[in-house]
């Protein structure tokens, strides 16, 4: 596991989080684009959004657009997912995936996480 997904948990419906993923033992995600996955229980995952190394370029699922913001922050070395208006239909698995391209076939990303659990009930 080269990658760290953590900052899950259970949220209420519209309410927020932010899910952070940073390099771990000794990986350094600087010059990788980013993407965020996800896959609730009984279903494939899926593609939610991306951002360049630059952090110059994000895109977003249709699902997650306007709700969902993805950033990094180059210094920490730390890409972000705020997470507003949460529905219940986002209850997820989440992944942070590093790759060379931006893409959103989880076959463009050679580097994953462990997965960090978000739970929107009321």
């Amino acid at each position: 596991v080269q990658l760290q997904a953590y900052g899950g948990g259970l949220a209420q419906p519209e309410g927020s989080l932010r899910l952070s993923c940073a390099g771990a033992s000794g990986f350094d995600i600087y010059n990788y684009a980013i993407a965020w996955f996800r896959q609730a229980p009984g279903k494939e995952r899926e593609w939610i959004s991306c951002i360049t190394s630059s952090g110059e370029t994000t895109v977003y699922a249709d699902s997650v657009k306007g709700r969902f913001t993805i950033s990094r922050d180059k210094s920490k070395n730390t890409v972000f997912l705020q997470m507003n208006s949460l529905k219940p239909e986002d209850t997820a698995v989440y992944y942070c995936a590093a790759g060379i391209q931006l893409g959103s076939s989880q076959n463009e990303y050679d580097y994953w996480g462990q997965g960090t659990l978000v739970t929107v009930s009321s």
